[in-house]
């Protein structure tokens, strides 16, 4: 065998791993985005007259504005689905959770201010300011306050995982959809990261990870 076929023996094989192990983390991301969707499947709901009464609805927080400093749309539709329930007497106390994670951002007051503005009472207000992630979200939402049942609030892509999350970890949850927001040109970046972060959350999930944060019960009253 000459050295040349000795050369090219070892990169076919290297190619060949390589791919198969591109296959296989290609299939355990598709097998993750269908669990996800399976656990969803008629727990979420699109109209206010529809959606059953659970006490609590817990808002998942986003960026206030966006990227180019304008108004963030996600967050103006997660506001206004959410002050839509609370009238329609779906819900009658609201856990707003979100990232406040250094001084100069603070999602949760933010989003307090504007379902005051929007005539939801101060007193039904709860805020989780360590809400940095959905699954610490979901997570704090039954260890820190003490919730086993609840209503999620967020767009129908962050339903779904929020609703895996917490179904995994043996609450009763279902969800209400906010308008979603069709943005073509981030349609393709925002299915791939969604889908990443699928996999993420089944992971934590089969590994029980904590969140950053837990602290001392806090009664929703």
């Amino acid at each position: 065998m000459s050295s040349k076929n000795l050369y090219f023996i070892p990169m076919k094989r290297l190619l060949y791993i390589f791919l198969s192990i591109i296959a296989i983390l290609a299939i355990g991301v598709i097998c993750c985005n269908r669990a996800v969707i399976n656990t969803a499947t008629d727990r979420m709901y699109d109209d206010v007259s529809a959606i059953p009464y659970k006490r609590v609805g817990v808002l998942l927080g986003t960026s206030p504005k966006g990227r180019s400093g304008n108004p963030n749309v996600f967050y103006i539709r997660r506001i206004e689905a959410c002050v839509a329930l609370y009238k329609a007497g779906k819900i009658e106390r609201i856990l707003v959770s979100g990232d406040n994670s250094r001084t100069t951002y603070d999602e949760p007051t933010c989003i307090k201010e504007d379902l005051i503005a929007a005539g939801v009472p101060d007193s039904v207000i709860y805020l989780d300011y360590a809400g940095f992630r959905t699954y610490d979200s979901m997570v704090r939402a039954k260890e820190v306050f003490g919730l086993s049942s609840f209503t999620i609030i967020s767009q129908p892509f962050h339903n779904e995982r929020a609703l895996y999350i917490a179904t995994r970890k043996g609450l009763d949850v279902i969800a209400f959809n906010a308008l979603d927001v069709q943005l073509r040109r981030w349609q393709i970046r925002m299915t791939v990261r969604e889908w990443l972060a699928r996999t993420k959350a089944v992971l934590d999930v089969y590994t029980h990870k904590q969140p950053h944060f837990l602290g001392e019960p806090i009664t929703i009253e």
